[in-house]
């Protein structure tokens, strides 16, 4: 179990892809760039399964934006984004109910 104080040092910030595509390298993976407010970072996920890089540009997300990078077969990812999965195995990104500004704070 997490404590509170343990919980508050995850940062989750809202994020926007403004590119997408597949790792070269993996079948699973899907490298995005993502605004989180003035800053631009890659984020190395497992959703090339599930969505299109067409269908990920503009759409905003919700990322952990204080996760130590890590490098995913070759690129460099920093950062985590949120999704949420079901028993057959559908995956779904988080993403904020309303239109939101990238970098703001999820809490």
């Amino acid at each position: 179990m997490l404590t509170i104080d343990d919980f508050a040092k995850i940062e989750l910030r809202v994020a926007r892809i403004v590119h997408a595509e597949p790792h070269p390298n993996a079948d699973k993976l899907m490298v995005l760039d993502v605004e989180i407010g003035p800053d631009r970072r890659r984020i190395v996920a497992g959703i090339r399964k599930h969505y299109a890089p067409e269908e990920l540009l503009g759409k905003s997300i919700v990322v952990v934006a204080n996760l130590q990078p890590a490098t995913l077969r070759g690129i460099e990812s920093q950062g985590m984004l949120l999704a949420a999965s079901d028993e057959e195995g559908r995956l779904v990104l988080v993403t904020p109910e309303k239109p939101i500004g990238a970098g703001a704070r999820v809490r």
